[in-house]
């Protein structure tokens, strides 16, 4: 696979849901999402398929107030981003990084790393 389809599958990703409330692109997300994606995160564990995944990651774009972008790295298929988010009703930026694997013109998978705890702070869960 070219680095141009990971790059473009990535970014279309980040953007269906990087600019938090009212910018959610379900339907731009479900069309780059393979059915049976496989998601890897601190609070959901091990999952599969894009349907539980997409309720998700609505929940967590009504909480973005920030998103910045600290690095990204593409080789072949898969892509890394670092980021920051700020959420509602926090003041600190929590770091997120996200490794993406592509397949058939589809992200396959997604393995999400961040503090888990600095996510759970009751500050933070406001909604």
């Amino acid at each position: 696979m070219a680095i141009d389809t990971t790059t473009e599958l990535v970014r279309a990703y980040y953007d269906s849901w990087k600019d938090g409330p009212g910018h959610f692109d379900e339907a731009r997300l479900r069309d780059i999402l393979a059915p049976d994606l496989v998601f890897e995160g601190p609070l959901a564990g091990h999952r599969v398929g894009a349907e539980g995944f997409l309720t998700g990651v609505a929940d967590f774009a009504r909480r973005i107030q920030s998103f910045t972008l600290l690095h990204q790295v593409h080789s072949g298929n898969q892509a890394a981003w670092m980021y920051d988010c700020t959420l509602a009703g926090g003041t600190t930026p929590l770091r997120f990084a996200e490794f993406l694997r592509i397949e058939h013109d589809r992200i396959q998978e997604i393995t999400l790393l961040y503090d888990k705890q600095a996510f759970l702070k009751p500050s933070l869960n406001q909604s």
